[in-house]
């Protein structure tokens, strides 16, 4: 069975190297739609795959990092990432472009870590992350699966070339998530008990 939950966030960034001069060579922001898509053949005992109300601490947390920040590609120009960083509280830099497709790949992989390191207590088995689907705008989309969060093809991502700027960090319920996540420590939602 598969279950999703919507999230949704208001984003700038610049896409270089892409065809339109307007997207590769300017700021621009989008109103995202971030949908995320659990998939177990079980029940817990509330007989869900996995409870809705979960989602709204750690995953909801992350994925709101990026709202109202400037994601950032650490392959672009020095001097464009100092300043841009000098004039912003909320900036991400991630190893890859943030282009819809990338979003849904590094989502992904945030989605699969915070999953990864949740304690489970009420009975949840075998809660798998099937894919993220970015919708970067009203009628076009990026829907990204495992294979592809994974792929050398389509550049790597190592969690730890991530960098969520303090400030996003300080509003997280947990200051230690991050940390927590990449070092695999468990977390425990305060939800569950």
């Amino acid at each position: 069975m598969i279950i999703r939950k919507l999230f949704k966030f208001e984003n700038a960034h610049i896409v270089r190297d892409c065809s339109t001069i307007r997207c590769s060579r300017n700021i621009h922001g989008h109103s995202y739609k971030v949908e995320v898509l659990l998939e177990s053949n079980y029940l817990d005992n509330g007989q869900m795959v996995y409870d809705f109300g979960l989602t709204k601490l750690y995953i909801k947390e992350i994925i709101d990092g990026f709202d109202h920040a400037i994601t950032l590609w650490s392959g672009d120009s020095r001097e464009y990432i100092e300043d841009i960083k000098k004039h912003s509280l909320r900036w991400i830099e991630l190893p890859v472009s943030p282009s819809a497709e990338q979003f849904s790949r590094v989502i992904f992989l945030l989605v699969e870590r915070v999953l990864e390191c949740s304690v489970m207590v009420n009975g949840e088995r075998d809660v798998k992350l099937h894919s993220i689907i970015v919708h970067e705008t009203d009628t076009g989309y990026a829907q990204g699966f495992r294979e592809d969060a994974y792929s050398k093809l389509m550049g790597e991502i190592d969690l730890k070339n991530i960098i969520f700027s303090k400030d996003i960090q300080n509003e997280w319920s947990d200051k230690e998530l991050w940390n927590k996540l990449l070092n695999r420590e468990k977390i425990i939602n305060p939800k569950m008990v």
